[in-house]
């Protein structure tokens, strides 16, 4: 006969020891049902009642690294596909070769290879590109390698940051969700920053997920120690153990913290103040851990403001060395009007992006003065709606919805409950970039992959979260009926409302979600027959299929960061268009007439604004002066440094598209034309130095 528990009834049968004391119920409640795979890895359980051999924990073991690896191999392919044939951002892959020739260019991040302006962005992301040109070779795949390289890694460490705080099997839910999103998909294609940006934050969120992890433990083990008749098998219930012994002590805790810190702080060197978006979301999850009273939490703010000082000092390390170097002796600062790398970042990069013209606008006003760039409006469901939405917004209201859940359904559990926090940390995530993301006044499609990470957490965790040992009740079945309902009538209106999906897509997710939602109801009604986890699984493929399809077909139609997918064949060549590949075509053909021309001079030509150079070093490598920079009003080079540079015989050929700025006013009226945009600076241009056309069409499209 079973003991008696400490209400005076008799213990279920089969546990030997009675029932677990209250508070030990309260804290197995309080930890998610998956918390740690990796602590219980190293621990050989005995085969009592309910409890895996070690054999069978060795073989699960070895099922999710053999899972992680198929997801993991999934991404590569995903974004590696054909990625010799990527239509590249040709203004950063111009700086990438440059910095690749140089590494007076290379540390100060130069856009030319004459190293006279920087790229108008701190260069962190482009190191990695310009690195991979120099061991492999001038080649389009050798630019978009690290991006595939961040992608994958991105994937693989989202699964630990998810696994700390919500188990194993949200880790791999979580992977999977990325790996196939649309927007994710895209990004990694391509030769943009934000790939690094991403990573970086992950890597990020796990530290601060260790960290909490860590006070979760440490509070388990005071209330271990304050239970005289606590059960020795229970303090090493492996649900209650960090994956990560050095995150319980004190110093590990600050540790991780600061390791966290110098992530976000290296984030910052590849995407400016972007990286700090992540900050309240983080520092928001490890505050709101562990014990509540007030010498613990003014202890966890401290170890916060440790980390705070950490990111601020990384962050501003590049910018402060390049400002300590004489302006002489480095490239001038683009997108600031005072040489100045603090202007570049908080400015023109900055708070400028909220309510200015976008970089992109003022460019198009420099060279196409009489057709201005229309931007979209900023809207609330802009990241919900037409391309955008197709891009990310596929999971983004059920991940509201299970976030929500989540940290309500968990309000009665301790403060240092993990899944609660992983809830608070990507919710807060998610919460803030999409503010943003709303409130920026342009916002590329790639701009959407930062909410990636933090839509397939939080998807994981619910799924890991709605599992029970017990009876599940019945709102959190019709919940979920809901919103696997909701989400694939969504997906379905989103792919009818796109030009270029293929025809059995909508009937599928019409089917599939019918199913799933009928699978769900099914396991309301007959339990025995469908369990919930039968259910919580139908429901993930219901909700995944669209999305999914959504990243096979980037992949398929060799597309990058600034498509989105079932575009129209037109949407698909506007886009080529803005990138400048045809403009690339036009300057290969070009270039040996403005040789010619040039007549052996150090640079092939200046040309207004960054457009046309960067096909020109891109595809050359030789020094074409952008003046004005990226959008063509940086005041650099000055209109006497244009005319020493001219004097000194730097370059005869100048393209002017408009000339609205005064320094090619004067070109204007003192070089002769060769054709309606190239003029010869320097005597009398050579004989059959004229190509008879006016040079590549200003396309000022390309993203920024």
């Amino acid at each position: 006969m079973p003991g008696p528990d400490s209400g005076g009834r008799a213990a279920p049968k089969g546990s030997p020891h009675g029932a677990k004391p209250t508070s030990q119920v309260a804290r197995t409640q309080a930890a998610p049902a998956t918390t740690q795979g990796s602590s219980r890895e190293r621990q050989e359980l005995s085969s009592g009642h309910g409890m895996p051999t070690w054999r069978r924990r060795l073989e699960q073991v070895w099922l999710r690294r053999l899972a992680l690896t198929a997801i993991a191999a999934l991404a590569g392919l995903l974004y590696a596909w054909a990625m010799g044939q990527d239509t590249l951002e040709y203004y950063y892959a111009a700086a990438d070769r440059s910095m690749s020739m140089s590494w007076h260019d290379f540390i100060f991040g130069a856009f030319d290879p004459a190293g006279t302006i920087t790229v108008d962005k701190l260069p962190g992301a482009l190191w990695l590109q310009a690195l991979s040109i120099r061991a492999f070779g001038m080649h389009t795949w050798a630019i978009i390698l690290p991006q595939v390289i961040e992608g994958i890694l991105t994937v693989l460490v989202l699964y630990r940051a998810v696994t700390r705080l919500a188990g194993p099997a949200a880790g791999l839910i979580a992977a999977l969700v990325l790996a196939v999103s649309p927007a994710t998909v895209a990004l990694d294609r391509e030769n943009i920053s934000d790939s690094l940006l991403i990573l970086l934050l992950v890597l990020a969120a796990d530290a601060v997920s260790g960290a909490i992890a860590g006070l979760a433990a440490d509070d388990a083990d005071e209330d271990d120690a304050d239970e005289d008749d606590a059960d020795e098998d229970d303090a090493d219930d492996p649900d209650e153990l960090s994956s990560d012994p050095s995150a319980r002590r004190t110093g590990g805790t600050l540790g991780r913290l600061i390791l966290a810190g110098l992530w976000v702080g290296l984030a910052f060197q590849a995407k400016d103040i972007e990286a700090w978006m992540a900050l309240p979301a983080l520092g928001l999850a490890y505050l709101l851990s562990g014990s509540s009273g007030a010498g613990p939490v003014l202890r966890r703010a401290g170890r916060l403001a440790v980390a705070g000082v950490v990111v601020a000092l990384v962050s501003v390390s590049w910018m402060t060395a390049v400002s300590l170097v004489p302006s002489a002796d480095r490239p001038y600062v683009d997108g600031s009007h005072d040489n100045s790398v603090f202007a570049q970042v908080f400015d023109y990069n900055g708070f400028g992006r909220f309510g200015d013209q976008t970089p992109l606008q003022v460019r198009a006003a420099q060279l196409n003065p009489d057709t201005p760039l229309p931007v979209p409006p900023r809207a609330a469901d802009r990241l919900l709606d037409g391309a955008l939405g197709r891009d990310t917004g596929w999971l983004i209201p059920a991940a509201a919805a299970v976030a929500v859940w989540g940290i309500a359904s968990r309000r009665r559990q301790p403060r240092g409950d993990p899944l609660r926090a992983c809830f608070i940390l990507w919710g807060g995530w998610l919460v803030t970039f999409f503010v943003v993301f709303t409130a920026v006044t342009t916002l590329w499609p790639y701009y959407a992959a930062a909410l990636s990470p933090a839509v397939a957490a939080i998807i994981g965790a619910g799924v890991v979260a709605a599992r029970s040992r017990e009876r599940v009740p019945a709102s959190r079945t019709i919940g979920l009926a809901v919103i696997v309902a909701g989400t694939a009538a969504y997906a379905g209106w989103l792919v009818s409302s796109s030009a270029g999906p293929p025809g059995w897509l909508v009937p599928a997710i019409i089917a599939v979600g019918i199913a799933a939602t009928g699978v769900i109801v099914w396991s309301l009604v007959r339990p025995r027959t469908v369990p919930f986890a039968g259910a919580l699984a139908a429901g993930l493929v219901a909700m995944a299929l669209a999305p999914a399809v959504a990243s096979v077909s980037l992949a398929a139609h060799i597309e990058g960061a600034f498509d989105t997918p079932f575009e129209s064949a037109r949407v698909q060549e506007d886009v080529a268009l803005g990138l400048g590949k045809q403009a690339i075509v036009a300057v290969q053909d070009t270039i040996p007439f403005w040789r010619n021309a040039a007549s052996g001079t150090p640079y092939l030509m200046a040309a207004q604004s960054a457009l046309l150079p960067s096909a020109i070093i891109y595809d050359s490598g030789l020094e074409a002066l952008p003046i004005g920079g990226f959008d063509g009003t940086t005041p650099s080079p000055t209109l006497a440094q244009l005319q020493a540079d001219i004097r000194h015989g730097l370059f005869h050929l100048v393209w002017i598209s408009s000339a609205t700025d005064p320094r090619l006013r004067w070109v204007t009226t003192h070089c002769a034309r060769l054709t309606q945009r190239v003029f010869y600076c320097g005597g009398t241009p050579p004989a059959g130095s004229a190509p008879g056309s006016a040079g590549p069409t200003p396309v000022p499209v390309q993203g920024n």
